[in-house]
């Protein structure tokens, strides 16, 4: 979307179209939604914030099931309500079916050709930036909203939970939630003793 340009974000047929692009544009499993989903719902049609986004894709993955049915039902619900949820799902997931009947006579042919391992080689790059900067962009805001060695500590923690330890990654996502719901009122109460103290001293 070029800058200036105004998009309705009202009625069915927006929401149709960015759960349309994110499951036909979508390659290389859940985790490449993420990005494309973001664009689509915080940058294109402002329906949730940065900040919410974060955590719609946190709890859902902490929850069972694809991520991208997940992430359509709960924006698809929070734009037109439960007949938003049906619509935001069938929009998304209708794409890849209707490709996967068409294309599935050829798999086989498909599978051999150097020409198609040659795209999907280069398409992996390609979600890999992607994921990159969404990773960096959310860094930047827990470095804003954490601090900076809050954020630093949590990510190595994460870091070594997940590839030293190896956790489940619903495990991990579930504690930082859990952490997550008292750490504003904890940094409130830090705050206020800090300046009760140097209330004290003045």
């Amino acid at each position: 979307m070029k800058e200036g340009e105004t998009v309705a974000k009202d009625g069915y047929l927006p929401l149709v179209m960015a759960m349309f692009r994110t499951g036909i544009f979508t390659y290389g499993g859940g985790s490449a939604i993420i990005p494309l989903m973001r664009h689509e719902v915080v940058n294109r049609y402002g329906w949730v914030t940065d900040e919410e986004y974060g955590e719609i894709v946190a709890v859902a993955n902490a929850l069972p099931g694809p991520i991208a049915t997940k992430l359509a039902a709960y924006l698809g619900y929070r734009v037109k309500g439960w007949p938003g949820a049906v619509i935001g799902v069938v929009a998304n997931i209708l794409p890849t079916c209707v490709l996967m009947l068409v294309l599935f006579g050829a798999l086989a042919a498909i599978r051999e050709s150097r020409v198609a391992q040659g795209m999907i080689a280069a398409v992996n790059p390609v979600i890999a930036v992607m994921m990159g900067v969404m990773a960096y962009e959310f860094g930047e805001k827990a470095f804003k909203g954490l601090g900076r060695w809050f954020a630093i500590g949590f990510g190595a923690l994460a870091f070594v939970l997940l590839v030293v330890l190896d956790v489940s990654p619903a495990l991990v996502v579930v504690a930082y939630i859990a952490y997550g719901a008292f750490h504003l009122r904890l940094m409130r109460r830090l705050h206020r003793a800090r300046q009760s103290d140097k209330g004290a001293s003045a």
